[in-house]
């Protein structure tokens, strides 16, 4: 919760700044949120290579047919929620946002450029950084018990372990200096408040769209286990709050374990799924993201027109891309702007808006992941028993 504080007064003070202070001011601002933007750019393919690699090579062994099936169902719920929130977006947010596009102050409004260009290019883009990850990935899980393999697992933990401390210590520091420079710039040019006045309506479509993907996954876990719908959801409430206060689903893995307990989910299952959809199931992340997406395709005039056939290929690797959001606060945002520049074109402006936005609702969205891990425990664990019954 102090990020989001931190980032509320980011963003206060970048429009007072960029409201009272001179144009020198501006800049300077503007070049500050410049040189943490380059940063962040740089730092998309090692967190993608570094976090899926390690993610995919550390997947157990044992349990062959249970992981599949945790995979799957969690994969299927992220990708499920997210396009079930596409085409709702779709329909609604053109009508809320209608007449609300920013148009710069005057006509002749000044680009406040920075003094330095600040770039730094990254070791690879997007893709090849997602597909190098799948190929060291799984050719770690294949040569499991080969020296040189373990030596490359080593290496590629370490990187993930680095990359992870750069964000928690200098990253989301910078956070807020960085959307501080975005609204300074906007303020300047007379549009951060047409933007913020959409930002709550955006956001509560997230939040309701949140818990219509719950309802939606303990209604199918309570059909196939024969079990009553509001009753599970009641159990896992507590992680569901646990989340909200710590932003964190590694964090929310003891709570969530004990509340799988108490809805009577075996020990192996819940703890082989919690802990593992923990790291790759975050649909409530996804939500958010593909809504505050869409909202910000509608309000930047040089993004293209968001549609579905567009936004499905996006949709699909950003079920991928969610297994490298390294676990911090706005781990999973940092892990997405990368896919969101090379599928959906968006600048250096956008990219900051989603930050902003994404992080304004950040522990709700842990807490629809963590609660709707629970539902997946209960589908794995009945699914898995049955499978038993058959045998």
């Amino acid at each position: 919760m102090k990020l989001i504080i931190k980032l509320l007064i980011g963003i206060a003070a970048g429009i007072l700044i960029g409201l009272i202070s001179p144009d020198a001011i501006v800049r300077f601002m503007v070049t500050i949120q410049s040189v943490i933007g380059s940063f962040i750019i740089f730092l998309i393919p090692l967190i993608i290579l570094f976090f899926i690699a390690d993610g995919i090579s550390s997947l157990p062994h044992s349990s062959g047919k249970l992981l599949g099936l945790t995979v799957a169902t969690a994969y299927s719920s992220t990708v499920i929620a997210t396009l079930l929130s596409c085409l709702i977006a779709l329909f609604l947010l053109p009508g809320m946002l209608a007449g609300v596009v920013p148009e710069a102050a005057g006509s002749e409004a000044q680009d406040f450029s920075p003094y330095i260009e600040f770039e730094i290019e990254p070791l690879m883009d997007v893709i090849t950084a997602l597909l190098t990850a799948f190929l060291f990935g799984i050719g770690l899980q294949v040569t499991a018990n080969n020296s040189a393999s373990s030596a490359l697992k080593d290496i590629i933990n370490q990187g993930k372990k680095i990359v992870e401390k750069t964000i928690k210590r200098i990253v989301i520091p910078l956070l807020p200096f960085y959307i501080a420079g975005i609204f300074t710039e906007m303020a300047a040019s007379g549009t951060a408040f047409t933007y913020l006045r959409t930002f709550a309506q955006v956001l509560a479509l997230a939040l309701v769209m949140h818990w219509l993907w719950i309802l939606v996954l303990y209604a199918i876990a309570a059909s196939v286990s024969g079990r009553k719908m509001f009753s599970l959801i009641k159990v896992m409430l507590p992680a569901y709050v646990t989340a909200i206060g710590t932003m964190s689903s590694a964090a929310t893995i003891p709570v969530s374990l004990r509340q799988a307990e108490k809805n009577e989910i075996s020990a192996p299952t819940r703890e082989f799924v919690i802990p593992l959809c923990a790291s790759i199931h975050l649909s409530g992340s996804a939500i958010t993201i593909i809504i505050c997406a869409i909202a910000v395709m509608l309000l930047t005039p040089s993004l293209p027109t968001p549609e579905i056939m567009m936004l499905v290929p996006f949709i699909l690797t950003l079920g991928v891309i969610t297994v490298a959001a390294p676990g911090v606060p706005g781990g999973t945002i940092l892990a997405a702007l990368g896919i969101l520049s090379s599928i959906l074109g968006f600048d250096e402006t956008a990219l900051a808006l989603m930050v902003s936005l994404f992080l304004a609702q950040d522990s709700f969205g842990t807490a629809c992941n963590i609660i709707g891990d629970g539902a997946i425990a209960v589908i794995v664990d009945t699914e898995a028993s049955a499978v038993k019954r058959l045998k």
